[in-house]
């Protein structure tokens, strides 16, 4: 039986020897403690599950089984299939591979019917007891990047009462396979569910385009990276304008205590200085940083916060004058951009929700926002 908590909190995917499809194994499902969860009801949801039988596709056939192999060989994977049946996740087909006494584990794979959209985990029963039936919501690829509704929000988490980090803060999309849905934890660490959330798993949809592995489903994340963008509070980001006709406006993620955003903030006049007007974004991510900002954006004047900013950016330390504790202006925005599940600091985004994957002081930069 699974062992939510003893899971390691990253594993590097390895798919056969590559290493395109990048879902990273983290553990947003660990229970709560013995005195909250009794052994017995992780035994019966387990069991449970396992007899359930229920699942929107049938099982394949033989030359869907055929079409599916032949693609992921194409791709370049060389571990051998063991079986290919209906996955617990809605539109897809859970392939197992074989496993080797000399390699890693093999964890298997779920595929959707046109070999389209893959993902790489286990898939772990969730042991809280079933409370609520997901509304009958028509299942569609449209949907892909958009939040999910308030009602179905509702209901998966109260289908998730034992697991101690689906909280009300968790951020919920629509992925573009029908029914199967993304989260993220309030601290960025990404995993799928069903909409009955009767099974999860930690990692990311990818793609396989053209016969070959082309990473996260980059659709979906400019979508939903826009999405969340979108309904940030302007007030509580600090802006710095443009100071020439503006050509592009980048949200940025950021740390006070990051080394890279430090780099990036020192570089903020010359940034505008191109045209490119920056709204940074709250993001504590190191250990010291939570009280260290809220004192930074307890100051409600707009320049005062930006002039606090800067400061700290520049080493200075961080004068405590908020003294009311329950004053704390950048959680609102921090829980709005838990989706964009922030792995490192600075992120930076387009304002399409494009996220720009390489150090900030890549030569690709200016292009990426269309600056030459």
């Amino acid at each position: 039986m699974p062992q939510f908590s003893k899971r390691p909190s990253v594993i590097g995917n390895k798919l056969l020897s590559l290493s395109l499809i990048m879902s990273v194994v983290i553990s947003p499902f660990a229970i709560m403690s013995s005195a909250q969860a009794d052994l017995s009801v992780f035994n019966e949801a387990y069991d449970k599950l396992a007899a359930d039988n229920g699942n929107p596709l049938k099982a394949p056939t033989e030359q869907q089984k055929q079409f599916i192999k032949q693609t992921l060989r194409s791709a370049g994977m060389t571990v051998p299939i063991v079986s290919i049946q209906p996955s617990k996740l809605p539109s897809m087909y859970q392939v197992t591979l074989a496993q080797s006494s000399t390699t890693e584990p093999q964890l298997p794979l779920h595929i959707t019917e046109d070999a389209q959209y893959i993902l790489q985990g286990e898939l772990q029963p969730n042991p809280s007891p079933k409370k609520s039936t997901p509304p009958k919501e028509a299942p569609s690829k449209t949907l892909s990047g958009m939040p999910v509704s308030e009602a179905l929000r509702a209901s998966i988490l109260a289908n998730s009462s034992l697991l101690k980090n689906i909280t009300p803060e968790v951020a919920l999309y629509h992925t573009a396979v029908p029914g199967v849905i993304w989260g993220t934890t309030f601290n960025g660490q990404p995993f799928i569910t069903n909409t009955d959330a009767s099974v999860f798993t930690s990692g990311e949809i990818s793609v396989i385009e053209n016969g070959q592995f082309a990473g996260l489903d980059a659709d979906f994340e400019q979508k939903k990276n826009r999405q969340v963008l979108s309904q940030l509070d302007e007030d509580n980001l600090v802006v710095y304008p443009a100071t020439s006709k503006e050509q592009a406006v980048i949200y940025v993620a950021t740390d006070i205590n990051c080394p890279y955003c430090r780099v990036m903030h020192n570089d903020m006049k010359q940034l505008n200085a191109k045209g490119i007007t920056v709204k940074v974004i709250a993001y504590p991510y190191y250990e010291k940083s939570p009280e260290q900002m809220r004192q930074i954006w307890c100051e409600t004047d707009k320049n005062a916060r930006r002039r606090a900013l800067d400061k700290a950016m520049a080493g200075e330390p961080v004068a405590s004058t908020c003294t009311n504790s329950s004053v704390n202006n950048l959680k609102a925005n921090h829980i709005k951009a838990a989706g964009l599940a922030v792995f490192a600091t600075p992120a930076i985004y387009r304002e399409d929700g494009v996220a720009f994957n390489a150090p900030y002081k890549d030569p690709r930069f200016l292009p990426f926002l269309g600056i030459k």
